[in-house]
């Protein structure tokens, strides 16, 4: 089993910038962080869970959604074994819960954090 601990959410005015952070864990030596592919998603009040940003494992290609792109970036540090998602100019559609997930590189198992919520108002 895999955990999975999101932090760094909050209130942000419109324009501003967040940082969140995801750290994965497991407590036998099995756990290879560098290989999992970790994900960002996001759920508003009332609509599915949708996916932001991906990074894939071992070769770290990145994907975004259409509706961040160009304002947000994804990155990881395999020796922290976290991954962090830099949000800039944000507005306030990207007001949500955001979730990370940690997906084996089977693709077999996802495992999710519990959410950490982002609020951008003025």
């Amino acid at each position: 089993q895999v955990q999975v601990v999101e932090s760094g959410g909050g209130s942000v005015q419109p324009g501003g910038s967040l940082r969140l952070s995801c750290a994965a864990s497991r407590r036998d030596s099995r756990f290879t962080f560098s290989l999992y592919n970790m994900s960002w998603y996001c759920q508003s009040s009332g609509k599915e869970r949708e996916l932001v940003a991906k990074i894939s494992g071992a070769v770290n290609l990145k994907h975004y959604s259409d509706s961040v792109k160009g304002r947000f970036t994804i990155s990881r540090d395999n020796r922290q074994n976290s991954v962090v998602l830099q949000m800039n100019s944000r507005n306030p559609e990207d007001t949500a819960v955001y979730y990370c997930q940690a997906g084996s590189p089977s693709g077999s198992e996802q495992y999710w954090g519990k959410g950490t919520k982002v609020t951008v108002s003025s």
